[in-house]
């Protein structure tokens, strides 16, 4: 087993199948687990920032994190790198003026926002989330750090759901997960 392969063993360990939540025939990966063991919240902080270190080649001006877990991992990934952190939130949320983007979910739409300066023109942004799904959500983050100037380098998630095709709706985006499941 390589080292890479042995980091994503040990990670695993950290998430919880949770089955039939939040409704019947959903088997929900619960995080909680990873967050609560502080060497394993470290591993994935340091894996999640690996790819854009100093010296990567795709290094970023500034983390953005999606409301509510990409808050806890984006800003741990922000710190390792030295860069700044910007928090994309629910509508209504966010004190300063603001631009919005909708999207659809499996059940519905929502409305997330950012700060119409989080980030100054030609910045280079690392999206993170906990899981990426449909790819509603990040699609919609990304078309909004783009919307106030940013340059989305990668989308970074912690776990990826491949069986709903998120990565499929964010082509011709750089995407990296850590777990597949």
């Amino acid at each position: 087993m390589t080292g890479d392969q042995t980091l994503l063993k040990t990670l695993e360990t950290g998430i919880r199948d949770i089955p039939d939540y939040p409704s019947p025939g959903i088997l929900f990966k619960d995080i909680t687990p990873l967050l609560a063991d502080p060497a394993l919240f470290a591993k994935a902080v340091d894996a999640l920032a690996a790819a854009h270190r100093p010296g990567s080649g795709a290094e970023v001006d500034v983390v953005a994190g999606v409301e509510a877990r990409g808050f806890i991992f984006g800003a741990g990934v922000a710190l390792a790198l030295g860069v700044g952190f910007v928090p994309i939130r629910k509508k209504g949320k966010l004190p300063y003026a603001t631009v919005s983007a909708e999207y659809t979910l499996e059940y519905g739409t929502a409305v997330i926002e950012v700060h119409e300066d989080a980030v100054r023109p030609g910045q280079r942004v690392l999206l993170l989330d906990d899981v990426l799904a449909t790819g509603g959500t990040a699609e919609a983050a990304a078309g909004l750090l783009e919307q106030v100037g940013a340059e989305v380098v990668a989308l970074s998630f912690l776990v990826e759901l491949g069986f709903l095709g998120g990565r499929d709706r964010l082509a011709g985006r750089q995407v990296n997960s850590l777990l597949h499941y």
